[in-house]
C-alpha cells in the first residue's frame, strides 16, 4: 500500500455513532458520517445494537471509500462495557447498555469483591457503569452463557476483532473506571484474578498496534483495499487527550465533551482524589495514569434544551449575570461532582429562551471548572467535541477557572486523536480560538454567586 494518509476512525458514542475521515498531513476530518446510536430495550436486558451499529459501519466505510481511498481503520468508543465472546467469537450475550440497573441487584455480593480504590482509581459507580459490575452480574445471571465464554475484551476491540478477525484488548478502556485495572502496575486487578478471569482477558496490546488487515469478505463488501490495517484503538476520552499529550507541555488540561463531559489533568498540581465525586484514574495511551473527573454534561444539556432554541443576545447574558440566574446540580444523579444534589432554579422561572440558554451554559462550564479543580488542573483547558462550540460554555470555563480556554476546531473530538494511532507522527495539530477570563466582574461576581448557593445545599 502507499503512504498511510487517509484515517477512517469508527467512533462509538453512546449517543451518535460515528465515521470519520481523517487527512494526516492536515490532520482534519475531511467528512463525516453519523447516526443516533440507542440501546435495544429488548430482552434478556437493554443492550447496544450491535448489528444495526455494523451495518452502519460497513455502509459508512463503502461509502467514504468511494470519495476518497481509505488507507487504515482506527477506532475508538465509549467505556463502561465489555464483550463476551465464544471460540467463534461470536457473543455469548448481548452487550449491556451500561445505564440499566441490573447490576445493582448484586451490588452487595459485588461490593464484597470489588477492588479498593486505592488499587484501581475507579470510583463505585451506580448501574453498569463499572464494567467489572456488568461482567459479575452477567456471569451470576447467565451462568450457562456466561460459560461458553472463550475471551472477554472492550469495546472498542470488539469492532477491531469484527474487522480483523483478532482478539485483543488495550489500556485505555480496561483502565476505564472499570474496577478490572491497575493503573499504577499495569497489570489486571485482583478483581479478575479473584474471579477467574485472567485467562479469558484478550492479550493486552498498545492502542497503536496493527492487528491485522481487514477480512477479505468485508474487502468485497466495503471496496477496501483487502491489505486495509486496523489499529487496535483506545476509549473515547483517551483519543480527545492523545494529540495534546503528543504535542503540549505540562501543565494543561482537556475537557472531552459528548455525552459525558470527561476533565484530564496532566501535569497539574498534586490532589486527593475523591472517588465519592467521580473523580478517577483513567490511563492514557502510553499506559500512564491520569487524574480525571466526569459528569454527564452531554446528556444534561440534551434534556435542557430539548425542544428549545439554542441561540442568545449579548442581551441575554448581561441580564442573566445580572439577575444571577442559576442552574443549581445535579440534573443527573447518581454521579458528578455532586451525585447526591437534586437540581434547581435560582431566579430562573419563566425566563426568556436566550437566557434561559445562557444559564444552562453556565452551569454546564461550573460544573467542569469544579471537575477540574477536584484533579488538580493547571495550566490552559482545551475543549473537544460539541461543547467547544459553544462560546457561553467556554467563557465561563475560563472565568471560572482564571485560565485560558482553547476551543478545539475539530467537529469531533476523538476522531483526530484515533487516527494518529496509525501515524507516527509528532507536529502539533490544530489548535483553535483561545478565549481568555473575562474581565467584566459580573462574570467573577456570578461565580461566586453559584457556588455559594451549591455549598449552602451541603
Amino acid at each position: 500500500m502507499s503512504a498511510v494518509r487517509h484515517i477512517a476512525v469508527i467512533d462509538i458514542g453512546k449517543t451518535n455513532a460515528k465515521v470519520a475521515l481523517v487527512d494526516l498531513a492536515t490532520l482534519s476530518e475531511v467528512t463525516l458520517r453519523r447516526v443516533a446510536n440507542a440501546p435495544a430495550r429488548q430482552a434478556p436486558y437493554p443492550h447496544h445494537d450491535v448489528d444495526a451499529l455494523w451495518a452502519f459501519i460497513l455502509d459508512s466505510l463503502a461509502d467514504l471509500n468511494r470519495e476518497q481511498r481509505i488507507d487504515a481503520i482506527s477506532i475508538t468508543t465509549h467505556g463502561a462495557t465489555g464483550v463476551v465472546v465464544d471460540a467463534r467469537s461470536e457473543l455469548v450475550l448481548p452487550v449491556l447498555d451500561y445505564e440499566y440497573g441490573g447490576p445493582d441487584e448484586l451490588a452487595p455480593d459485588y461490593d464484597a469483591i470489588r477492588p479498593p480504590f486505592s488499587e484501581t482509581g475507579s470510583p463505585r459507580l451506580p448501574l453498569g457503569l463499572n464494567l467489572g459490575a456488568q461482567f459479575f452480574w452477567q456471569q451470576q445471571s447467565f451462568p450457562t452463557e456466561f460459560a461458553r465464554a472463550a475471551a472477554m475484551l472492550m469495546y472498542p476491540q470488539y469492532w477491531a476483532l469484527r474487522l480483523t478477525g483478532v482478539a485483543a484488548n488495550e489500556v485505555t478502556s480496561l483502565g476505564c473506571h472499570t474496577d478490572l485495572w491497575n493503573p499504577w502496575t499495569g497489570d489486571f486487578s485482583a478483581l479478575v484474578d479473584r474471579l477467574g478471569w485472567r485467562e479469558l482477558m484478550a492479550p493486552v496490546r498498545p492502542a497503536s498496534d496493527r492487528l491485522g488487515s481487514i477480512l477479505p469478505a468485508l474487502a468485497q463488501r466495503t471496496g477496501l483495499d483487502p491489505q486495509t490495517p486496523v489499529f487496535c484503538g483506545l476509549h473515547d476520552s483517551n483519543a480527545s487527550l492523545l494529540p495534546h499529550f503528543l504535542s503540549d507541555a505540562p501543565p494543561f488540561c482537556v475537557v472531552s465533551t459528548g455525552t459525558w463531559v470527561v476533565s484530564m489533568a496532566v501535569g497539574g498540581k498534586t490532589v486527593a482524589l475523591d472517588p465519592a465525586r467521580d473523580t478517577l484514574v483513567n490511563v492514557n495511551a502510553l499506559g500512564d495514569p491520569v487524574p480525571s473527573a466526569r459528569f454527564m454534561g452531554g446528556r444534561e444539556f440534551s434534556l435542557l434544551t430539548e425542544g428549545s432554541a439554542q441561540s442568545w443576545s449579548d442581551s441575554d447574558v448581561t441580564a442573566v449575570l445580572a439577575r444571577k440566574t442559576l442552574l443549581l446540580p445535579s440534573i443527573q444523579q447518581g454521579s458528578g461532582p455532586f451525585p447526591h444534589h437534586t437540581t434547581a432554579w435560582r431566579k430562573g422561572e419563566a425566563i426568556p429562551p436566550g437566557q434561559r440558554f445562557a444559564a444552562i451554559s453556565f452551569y454546564l462550564a461550573l460544573m467542569t471548572a469544579t471537575c477540574l479543580d477536584l484533579v488538580g488542573g493547571d495550566g490552559p483547558t482545551t475543549v473537544e467535541g460539541p461543547f467547544a462550540r459553544n462560546q457561553l460554555f467556554t467563557g465561563m470555563l475560563a472565568a471560572s477557572t482564571g485560565r485560558a480556554v482553547i476551543a478545539s476546531e475539530a467537529a469531533t473530538g476523538t476522531s483526530i486523536g484515533a487516527a494518529l494511532l496509525a501515524s507516527n507522527q509528532r507536529a502539533a495539530h490544530g489548535k483553535g480560538q483561545t478565549q481568555e477570563p473575562p474581565a467584566d466582574p459580573a462574570w467573577a461576581e456570578y461565580i461566586i454567586s453559584w457556588r455559594a448557593a451549591v455549598e449552602a445545599i451541603g
